[in-house]
Parts: structure tokens; sequence; C-alpha cells
């Protein structure tokens, strides 16, 4: 079955950075669109970045510049660097993989049936 493993959460000063990592087994890694996710208290899941089989990527506008999304299919693996962190930017991340994700909802998370059990990042000011 399909299983997803965050890791690399912490608590960072804000200007900090973060590398997320989402360890992915149980089907095959290149086929699925895969995103990361988050959620803060209080507050709605909101998409962050997403990239299809093909590569091509989306950023939320509140993160773009500042994270960059990548994967590497040899080691199964889908990452999220996250630099000059924000207090804004603390949530709870999760990564999603689905296969058929279009692009137009490449950040929704409807779109996303198999979730990790997400990685907190609290960033302080």
């Amino acid at each position: 079955q399909v299983q997803l493993v965050e890791s690399g959460g912490g608590s960072v000063q804000a200007g900090g950075s973060l590398r997320l990592s989402c360890a992915a087994s149980g089907y095959t890694f290149s086929t699925y669109s895969m995103g990361w996710f988050r959620q803060a208290p209080g507050k709605e899941r909101e998409g962050v970045a997403a990239i299809r089989p093909t590569g091509l990527i989306q950023y939320a506008d509140s993160v773009r510049g500042r994270f960059t999304i990548s994967k590497d299919n040899a080691k199964n693996t889908l990452y999220l660097q996250m630099n000059s962190l924000t207090p804004e930017d603390t949530a709870t991340y999760y990564c999603a993989a689905d296969e058929g994700v279009t692009w137009r909802l490449l950040l929704s998370d409807r779109e996303y049936n198999y979730w990790g059990q997400g990685t907190q990042v609290t960033v302080s000011s």
C-alpha cells in the first residue's frame, strides 16, 4: 500500500531554513503527482507546492521565491526546501500523492488520496 513518511520539521527563527523530506513507497513514484500542503491551527489546509510526473511545478503565491519543491525518483523521495521562513509559515506540513491530478487542481488537497502523517514546522520571530 502507499506510504508517505515526512521528516525534517523543527523549530527555527525567522529568516532561517528547513528542508522537508517525504519518503514514498508502495507505488511507482515517478508516475504520481506529489505535493506539499500545510495546516496551521484554526486554518484550512492549503497547498504549498506540487509537482507533476513531468516535472511541472506550481507554488502558492505565499511561498513562491522562498520554497523549492523537488523530487528524486531514484530515492523515491520528495523534498521541500524552505528559505526565508516567517512566523506565518508555522504549520503542520504534509506530503500527498496521487495519480491523474490535473494541472489546474495540482494544489487542491481534494485531488490527493494518499497522505503522510505530517511534520511540524515552527518559526519564531
